[in-house]
């Protein structure tokens, strides 16, 4: 398997990530599937703050593997602090994970329950200097999940992002995506759960502190189907649909999750 070519698939899926980037079988792997009975709650978890700058947004894109918006991250003009951090982390980019139907596609499980897609706001400490340096220490980086629930009403949050997915609709593609505030796509309560961890795609560098938010946001299943219609082919080649861009739950490994939660 090629370093390149890691994706979803059969032949170059997670199962076979290990083999190119052994840090997949490492100790402190995400995702993980969260049991409330194991959920340690901490009182003396703060609530985080996020203060997000609109104009920080700068494109929207297909890589083959999600939808990604970046942000502008050469100060701190848009921020992540409070709850299990120590200091103001950077907004860099936010992206999805979803599955081929509406009843899977999150990363993260709870109490078994799989949801149709989950959200990620990777963010990092500017005390490591920059983004790559940020990755090599424990706690250089900082991550909002936030989970997709299908229901009735669509998500006009969402709206923004899905709007633009006719002009990314195959590999490589980019979009100017001006003018947005993610701070809309936070759901009302603050709960969240907090656990040590990874990225949850290759080289999978375990320098994540979690922040997963347990109320989930909802959107259509139209607002999904959407999605999917997002090919993982570069544009002359045959469009193939992104689907099941998520990585399956690692072993916890005795590490402790806790909530800001009773």
């Amino acid at each position: 398997m090629a370093q390149a070519v890691w994706g979803y698939d059969s032949d170059n899926g997670p199962e076979r990530w290990h083999e190119n980037y052994p840090l997949a079988k490492g100790d402190e792997q995400s995702p993980i599937e969260i049991n409330s009975k194991d959920v340690q709650y901490d009182s003396s978890l703060a609530s985080w703050h996020a203060s997000y700058d609109p104009g920080a947004a700068k494109t929207i894109l297909n890589n083959g593997r999600t939808c990604r918006v970046v942000f502008d991250d050469t100060f701190d003009r848009s921020v992540l602090r409070g709850g299990p951090l120590t200091g103001a982390y950077r907004l860099r980019q936010l992206h999805l994970h979803w599955g081929s139907s509406d009843d899977h596609g999150s990363e993260h499980v709870i109490d078994g329950v799989k949801y149709a897609a989950e959200l990620h706001m990777v963010h990092w400490n500017p005390k490591h200097g920059n983004f790559s340096g940020a990755l090599k220490q424990p706690d250089g980086v900082a991550v909002v999940g936030i989970f997709l629930q299908v229901g009735k009403t669509p998500k006009p949050e969402m709206k923004r992002i899905l709007e633009e997915i006719d002009n990314i609709k195959t590999k490589g593609k980019e979009a100017p995506f001006q003018h947005f505030d993610p701070s809309i796509l936070f759901p009302k309560s603050r709960d969240y759960w907090t656990y040590h961890g990874s990225f949850t795609t290759p080289p999978c560098e375990e320098c994540i502190t979690w922040i997963l938010l347990r109320e989930p946001i909802e959107v259509s299943s139209d607002q999904m189907a959407k999605l999917r219609s997002l090919s993982k082919n570069e544009e002359n080649e045959p469009a193939s649909p992104l689907v099941d861009n998520w990585r399956p739950p690692q072993p916890l490994k005795g590490r402790t999750v806790r909530a800001s939660f009773k």
